[in-house]
């Protein structure tokens, strides 16, 4: 009979400590792995993204620093929005500065005054379904809203009942007064959330009006500039004839420009890079200290240079986007119909730029509807895209609150006058375009220090090249 030894015995034998004074019989793993060669990896970092924004601009060259946009004359004030601050639910108040993105108090420079304007709204809470006013009727009243959604609706031209826009936090009705004799509402404002709206009586702003011939001598000037002509962008009118036969005398005309065009300053992202030379003179095979440190470090800016680019308070896409280029989601969520209005708004969109989450809110709500959007090839990606236009991810637009977030919506280059980024090449010791690293010497505790620079900034050529659906709702219903 054939013995067979129990395979278990062995492995417990073999895995016995030695007793002491043994010599071992083979070589250890642990002083093995003192001359075995690792593979490695380079130092992995967590916190790139995929940067579409900086990778999709179209750069232009800067020179000397300095990027001036000149435009045309433009006659039409924008509206902008107010702002306030509230200390419980009767105490809301409006931060009187901002008063002066009332296209009518645009420049206004009494600051006094301002204050005792803002002082005369009182807030009014209004419930869902509300009418706050009603078309046909007189305007007697100057409308902010502070908190909360309103629709402004109209008869359509079938009889039906047809929504306008939606009107979100800080704006405003009814100084579009000041431009009539008789002033009716044109629509009906109804509220589509409960919310809290400020009030002034029309009747005791005529008294300020009154009691305040500073004020009434600036808005005459606007009523005056108001009633030249201009055409749908809000730019000075070019008397040009047409049509005509015969020897009539043609009219005669010139292209009036901005007095004070905008300009755009670089911007910068820097820090200074510390590697100690032992570190950089012994550890440095068979990856390059160095280089590795500076790598991380470039990485670390580019990313914080996108950030800067859409939530700088100077020059951000977020925070310069014409008032008129802004609307609201019509529901909440962002759903086809208001990613055509956001198309709508301008000649041509070349991209869309989003949260991913709020891509994912889009997604849902087109699949409520059995819609399937197409993907486009973008440097060898598949994009989602809506009616051809790619919609980049971008981590660095906010969700605030945890629920809204925005859409923007882009068309790029200064050939079709739209958005550009700035940048200047050339610049000393430059280790990327627009990008320097430059040796600022070695320290009495040996260590070798760089000084890393980003340059940039964007700029938005004409305002109806970038637009943004705000308030959009990218939480995700209960099923």
């Amino acid at each position: 009979m054939t013995i067979i030894p129990d395979s278990t015995a062995a492995d417990e034998a073999d895995q016995t400590p030695q007793q002491a004074g043994t010599p071992p019989l083979s070589l250890s793993t642990a002083a093995a792995r003192n001359l075995a060669t690792t593979t490695k990896t380079q130092p992995q970092m967590q916190s790139i993204t995929s940067r579409w924004l900086l990778r999709r601009l179209p750069w232009q060259e800067v020179s000397g620093g300095t990027y001036r946009v000149n435009r045309r004359l433009a006659l039409a004030v924008g509206k902008g929005r107010v702002a306030f601050v509230q200390n419980g639910a009767d105490d809301v108040r409006i931060i009187p500065e901002t008063l002066r993105e009332i296209p009518a108090l645009r420049g206004f420079d009494d600051d006094a005054l301002l204050e005792r304007l803002a002082s005369l709204f009182t807030p009014r809470h209004f419930a869902p379904g509300e009418i706050i006013a009603e078309a046909g009727h007189p305007v007697d009243e100057v409308f902010i809203l502070a908190h909360g959604r309103i629709e402004r609706r109209a008869v359509g031209a079938y009889g039906e009942d047809a929504v306008l826009g939606v009107l979100t936090d800080g704006a405003h009705l009814g100084d579009e007064a000041l431009m009539h004799s008789d002033p009716l509402w044109s629509a009906t404002v109804t509220a589509a959330t409960a919310g809290t709206v400020m009030v002034l009586p029309w009747d005791e702003f005529q008294r300020e009006l009154a009691a305040n011939p500073h004020l009434a001598e600036h808005l005459d000037r606007f009523v005056t500039a108001s009633g030249r002509k201009v055409n749908t962008k809000g730019e000075a009118h070019v008397e040009i004839t047409a049509g005509h036969e015969g020897e009539v005398e043609l009219t005669g005309t010139y292209v009036d420009y901005e007095l004070a065009p905008r300009e755009y300053q670089l911007s910068l992202t820097q820090t200074v890079l510390r590697v100690h030379s032992r570190v950089a003179d012994l550890f440095n095979d068979p990856m390059d200290q160095v280089k590795e440190q500076l790598r991380l470090t470039i990485e670390e800016i580019r990313e914080r240079q996108e950030w800067e680019l859409l939530n700088n308070r100077e020059f951000g896409l977020l925070h310069n986007t014409d008032y008129s280029q802004r609307i609201s989601t019509w529901s909440g969520p962002p759903t086809p119909d208001d990613m055509d209005d956001l198309l709508s708004m301008r000649r041509s969109t070349h991209m869309f730029l989003a949260h991913p989450k709020a891509i994912a809110a889009f997604g849902r709500e087109c699949t409520r509807r059995g819609l399937y959007p197409n993907t486009v090839d973008v440097e060898g990606h598949q994009v989602p895209a809506w009616r051809g236009v790619p919609i980049f991810p971008c981590g660095k637009i906010a969700v605030n609150g945890g629920h809204t977030s925005s859409i923007v919506a882009m068309r790029l280059g200064a050939d079709q006058q739209g958005v550009v980024g700035l940048r200047q090449t050339g610049i000393p010791d430059e280790y990327e375009p627009g990008l320097n690293v430059r040796f600022m010497g070695i320290t009495d505790q040996a260590i070798i220090r760089y000084l890393v620079t980003a340059y940039y900034s964007v700029a938005v050529l004409v305002p109806d090249a970038i637009g943004i659906l705000e308030n959009v709702d990218v939480a995700a219903p209960r099923s």
